[in-house]
């Protein structure tokens, strides 16, 4: 006996699969542009207060920000954030502190990213994606 519930069912768990493999597939390379975006950022952040208060790092399946301020005659680190990629969500996890911040990458039709936070359930721009990661971290004293 053939159910046709049954068969779009199928045919949905199949697309599913076949859309969570692309993303998976997708991953380092969306941590990758990601890392162009945020790295054009803390370069305009550099120019205003110089190169040595702030330092961007891509490693495998991370990204790595330092802040730093110039105290008593040296440069010490004052904040860090750190980007990891989690084939799990999938997406990245933001860690700062003990802030942290689950993002999903999916694939839209058209194979552009997208972005969901996913403890408040929203989709992010990539301006606002950009913000909840260096905001804190670049500007610790300014509120909100």
């Amino acid at each position: 006996m053939s159910f046709q519930w049954l068969h779009m069912r199928i045919q949905e768990e199949k697309d599913r699969r076949q859309r969570e493999a692309t993303t998976l597939e997708r991953l380092p390379q969306a941590l990758e542009e990601l890392y162009e975006v945020l790295k054009q950022a803390i370069q305009s952040y550099a120019e205003v207060f110089g190169a040595n208060t702030v330092d961007i790092t891509l490693l495998p399946s991370r990204i790595k920000i330092t802040t730093r301020e110039q105290r008593e005659g040296g440069w010490q680190n004052i904040g860090k954030v750190e980007l990891t990629a989690v084939p799990e969500i999938p997406g990245f996890r933001v860690e700062r502190g003990d802030y942290s911040l689950a993002v999903e990458v999916g694939l839209l039709p058209s194979q552009k990213l997208f972005y969901r936070d996913r403890e408040q359930d929203v989709y992010l721009t990539m301006e606002e994606l950009t913000r909840r990661i260096l905001d804190r971290v670049l500007f610790p004293k300014l509120r909100e």
